[in-house]
C-alpha cells in the first residue's frame, strides 16, 4: 500500500514546517511520507529549531533537512498550513488544514518548547 504524502507548508519553510517534517518522520514515518515547503526560502533553517529538536528528540534535522519551495516536493495528498501569522502561503491549491500555530522564531526556549509540543500532538493525530 502507497504511503499518503503529507506536506507541512508555512512562509518561508525554516521553523514550524521544518519542525513538523521532522517530526512526522521520526513519530510516523512508517505510516506517511512527510514533506515541509514554502512560499519562500531562507538561507538556513531557523538554528533554535535545529537546537531544540537535537535537545528533545535526537534529531539532527541541520544535516537532513533545508529550505524549499513547493514546487520541490511531490504533490501532497494531504496539505497542512502550519498559520498566517506571518501571511499566508499559496500553493495553488485548498489546504485540508490550518493549523494556525504561532511562530516561535525569536522567542524564548519555552515558546519553542509549546509549538513543537502542539506539533507532536498534532501529528499523532493524523
Amino acid at each position: 500500500m502507497t504511503k499518503k504524502k503529507v506536506a507541512f507548508i508555512c512562509v518561508h519553510n525554516s521553523c514550524r514546517s521544518q519542525i513538523a517534517e521532522a517530526l512526522g518522520k521520526h513519530l510516523r514515518g512508517e505510516e506517511f511520507d512527510f514533506y515541509s515547503a514554502g512560499t519562500e526560502t531562507k538561507p538556513q533553517i531557523n538554528q533554535d529549531a535545529v537546537r531544540m529538536m537535537k535537545q528533545i528528540y535526537g534529531i539532527d534535522m541541520k544535516e537532513t533537512q533545508y529550505s524549499k519551495t513547493f514546487d520541490k516536493i511531490p504533490a501532497p495528498d494531504i496539505a497542512i498550513s502550519m498559520g498566517c501569522d506571518v501571511g499566508c502561503p499559496y500553493i495553488g491549491r485548498a489546504f485540508d488544514d490550518n493549523w494556525g500555530l504561532q511562530d516561535p522564531t525569536g522567542q524564548s526556549d519555552e515558546v519553542f518548547i509549546e509549538v513543537i509540543k502542539e506539533i507532536e500532538n498534532r501529528i499523532s493525530q493524523l
